[in-house]
């Protein structure tokens, strides 16, 4: 994988010494992809540091769109990229939309239409016109580590199929997060 300035680090690197959860995402364009980035950005990094785990996007486009994604995610965690796709590969994630009739994200929070709307005007206004990753290809989530331990794996079958992430949260130890605006009532 590449780092944000292009550093080329071996994958088995970041889950050699701690248990990670990593996160394939579709496209850096993708409004889902991005939305979920956001909620990610939500997880404390002292609930991670007190579990010893790693949270770590990955993305597919080139390591130049690592920085502007963060940026506009507010996500301050670890991310790279995989431009060629070898590790998605490997792992068997697959290319173009399964059956996505029933399935429902609690990340989502624009409608297919405007979503897909702000991502093409992303696209259109960046730099060049850029999709940013293959945009039939989907992600995954693992928790892995230390060593080559897997604990967890799921292949997302379409865009709205990624785990949620306080399951993540939880399958990995790590405490779980209120993604929703709503307070918390606690009880005295």
């Amino acid at each position: 994988v590449l780092d944000a300035n292009g550093r080329s680090i071996p994958f088995k690197a970041l889950y050699r010494e701690h248990k990670a959860i990593v996160l394939f995402v579709r496209n850096f364009l993708c409004y889902i992809c991005k939305e979920y980035v956001e909620d990610l950005a939500k997880v404390p990094k002292a609930f991670l540091n007190e579990a010893n785990v790693r949270l770590i996007v990955i993305g597919q486009s080139s390591y130049h769109h690592i920085k502007p994604f963060c940026h506009l995610t507010g996500y301050t965690h670890e991310m790279y990229v995989d431009p060629e796709r070898k590790i998605y590969k490997t792992l068997g994630m697959r290319r173009g939309e399964g059956n996505n009739a029933t399935v429902q994200s609690p990340h989502v929070k624009s409608n297919m239409l405007l979503g897909s709307i702000r991502s093409m005007w992303r696209a259109m206004t960046g730099p060049a016109f850029d999709f940013q990753g293959d945009p039939a290809q989907q992600g995954g989530a693992l928790i892995l580590g230390p060593g080559n331990e897997v604990h967890f794996l799921h292949l997302d079958k379409n865009r709205l199929d990624h785990v949620p992430i306080n399951t993540v949260l939880e399958l990995a130890g790590v405490k779980t997060v209120n993604f929703s605006n709503k307070p918390e009532i606690i009880d005295i």
